[in-house]
């Protein structure tokens, strides 16, 4: 565990974007821009994350980022020492993020990436399939602008992020009643996938702002590594036990409603999650510095600025990456005929190769810097779309997929990095909302072009391989918003130390 003995001088601030879980096989959660079969996500992540969230990132779990040029953080969360001595303490705080991460994972790789399959399942149709993981979010997104009022009016953070949990936690009840009969109507499923994702990206901004409170600076590039590999980790069981539940399902004719026990499970950890969220200290439930932005204050730091240059940049990778994103799924099932052991493996490979890499990343983020880390993803998400063009061979595409998830790991590792450093902490929770409407509106951009390629085409294999080229092309596009992106003056500083020549036994 982390060490509660040092003192942290160092200033802190702090957003971590929970990454989504990828909703594509070539992208994967995201510390939850949170949800979604990919990034984002809180769950983050990502966020995200993505989450992490944030896609997550989830990502784990929820969240994602952004503005004003490399502040230098007020001291706002209290040190290790003052933390252990005054209330739950540094080490039970990380201890139940951990646990959140942990049970939030499970819950995206059982119940959340299986949305796009349970919709084919019962007979929705490959394009329905591919909007029901884009749409909901930008739907999604404007419910959540409900975010920064609702705080003002409960004055926490840590409230507002745990009843987010718990609703969403809910949102799986119509699910297993529709694994149940069968039947499901469009727009009922839209409604319920919607509400899902607007609590997901409604908690991740004040995730980020609450959990600055807490992670020390000092401590928070290790510990997010490390949460972000357990996250993986349960991610895939949840994904690799639903796909041999679903393949056994498949083999015995009621594929349908075990997808009601999977979601029934889902349900149950994201209230364990949801109880570890409630759990936590909050030592500064509205921080002293903390504003409010009105729209034309956010639209003016998001457009600007080191950190506005960054989300940009973000924002135009995600257009690029769900070009393609919400296809590869119905590829996979409709089109290849995958059954869904084999799609779970071939999924599963790249939370693997995710995990076992993040580690190796963590510390060439320490050493040489979350900006070089971030150019080290993005080169590497580039080719990944386009390589399911060169063969539908099954080694090929488990090889690729080992390939996407050691980049993805790469990538989301330096944005939430990024993101801790270009945000200022005064206004996160309104910069966050905002960012979240414009991940998700890209996330529906990109969708659209792909489902225009696609039914312009007409639905075939072949089809399916111009809108991965497309995802490549946009990819490539969106490093030239990647050269306007500075590097961070904390960075600057941290990488001058780095390279100071020291003596070999040192």
């Amino acid at each position: 565990m982390i060490s509660l003995v040092k003192k942290h001088n160092r200033p802190r601030g702090s957003i971590s974007p929970r990454f989504n879980p990828a909703s594509s096989p070539d992208e994967t959660p995201s510390l939850r821009s949170r949800g979604g079969f990919t990034t984002s996500s809180p769950s983050a992540t990502t966020a995200v994350a993505a989450p992490l969230a944030i896609p997550g990132v989830r990502s784990n779990e929820a969240g994602d980022a952004a503005p004003i040029e490399a502040p230098v953080d007020r001291e706002v969360a209290p040190s290790a020492i003052e933390m252990a001595t005054n209330g739950l303490g540094l080490k039970r705080n990380l201890q139940l993020s951990i646990g959140d991460g942990s049970s939030y994972g499970v819950m995206v790789g059982i119940g959340e990436t299986y949305l796009q399959a349970f919709v084919l399942a019962i007979g929705m149709g490959e394009v329905f399939a591919a909007l029901i993981a884009t749409v909901p979010q930008l739907v999604g997104s404007l419910l959540q602008l409900v975010s920064p009022a609702a705080i003002r009016l409960i004055r926490s953070h840590k409230w507002w992020v745990a009843a987010c949990a718990g609703i969403q936690a809910l949102c799986f009840l119509p699910l297993i009643i529709a694994a149940s009969t069968g039947t499901i109507s469009h727009s009922a499923i839209l409604a319920v996938t919607s509400l899902y994702w607007a609590t997901s990206l409604g908690a991740g901004p004040a995730w980020n702002t609450w959990q600055g409170t807490i992670i020390p600076r000092d401590i928070r590039a290790k510990f997010f590594a490390r949460r972000a590999r357990l996250c993986q980790a349960t991610t895939l069981a949840g994904f690799l036990g639903g796909g041999f539940a679903l393949q056994w399902a498949r083999a015995h004719g009621v594929d349908v409603p075990v997808f009601a026990i999977l979601f029934g499970i889902a349900l149950v950890c994201r209230l364990v999650s949801t109880l570890c969220l409630m759990c936590q200290s909050e030592p500064a439930p509205i921080p002293a510095e903390m504003r409010f932005l009105s729209l034309g204050e956010q639209w003016e730091r998001f457009s600007r600025g080191s950190s506005g240059r960054l989300l940009v940049f973000a924002v135009g990778m995600q257009v690029g990456v769900f070009v393609a994103g919400p296809f590869f799924v119905p590829y996979m099932l409709k089109e290849l005929n995958f059954q869904y052991h084999h799609y779970a493996i071939l999924i599963g490979a790249s939370y693997v190769a995710k995990f076992l890499t993040l580690r190796l990343w963590g510390r060439i983020a320490h050493r040489t810097g979350a900006h070089r880390l971030l150019w080290i993803g993005s080169l590497g998400l580039i080719p990944l779309a386009g390589g399911w063009c060169l063969s539908s061979n099954y080694v090929w595409l488990f090889v690729l997929q080992l390939i996407a998830g050691t980049a993805w790991g790469a990538y989301e590792l330096a944005l939430v990095l990024l993101f801790f450093e270009t945000i200022h902490e005064s206004e996160r929770t309104s910069l966050l909302t905002l960012y979240n409407v414009a991940n998700s509106v890209a996330l529906v951009v990109g969708s659209l072009i792909g489902a225009v390629i696609l039914n312009g085409l007409g639905i075939c294999a072949a089809s399916y391989l111009w809108v991965f080229v497309a995802s490549t092309a946009f990819r490539a596009l969106a490093l030239v918003l990647l050269k306007r992106v500075p590097v961070p003056h904390v960075e600057v500083e941290r990488a001058a130390a780095v390279v100071t020549p020291r003596p070999v036994n040192s």
